[in-house]
């Protein structure tokens, strides 16, 4: 299995917030820390802010923030709401399906099954979980800078 490249920025940006807590973030500094492009970012950013896991602020002294606290965010449904339109299978899209075993197939459900336990395993994990005593992320996501 393997993840879209909006889910993984996803995860960037949350990761970034969550490093960052007590501020609002731009995009630019989440573009420069996690060498994505601001056009792809504003297009996760927004999705997450529907989601209601990012809060956004408008005007000259905006940014985002995370909506809930990061031990409250899963990243379960994060990646279940971000991977939700990409099939994992032929089978499993509505239109473009061309397979003439899908009426006797076994393997749909194995897959079905599987992506359930993948996800399962990730409702386990919360956002606190990737970024709570992670130095070595912090060190890249939010490092001390100098108050001089």
């Amino acid at each position: 299995m393997r993840i879209t490249k909006r889910t993984n920025i996803a995860m960037r940006v949350l990761m970034f917030c969550a490093a960052n807590r007590g501020r609002l973030v731009t995009k630019h500094e989440i573009a420069k820390a996690c060498n994505a492009s601001e056009n792809h970012l504003a297009q996760v950013i927004h999705q997450l802010a529907l989601m209601k896991v990012l809060k956004t602020h408008r005007g000259r002294n905006g940014g985002l923030e995370l909506a809930h606290e990061p031990s409250e965010i899963q990243v379960g449904a994060i990646f279940r709401e971000m991977e939700a339109p990409v099939p994992l299978a032929e089978c499993f899209a509505d239109v473009d399906d061309t397979c003439p075993l899908v009426s006797a197939c076994r393997l749909r459900d194995a897959l079905h099954d599987a992506a359930e336990a993948f996800y399962k395993r990730l409702d386990e994990v919360t956002l606190d979980t990737l970024t709570c005593n992670n130095q070595a992320l912090l060190n890249i996501l939010a490092p001390v800078r100098c108050s001089a």
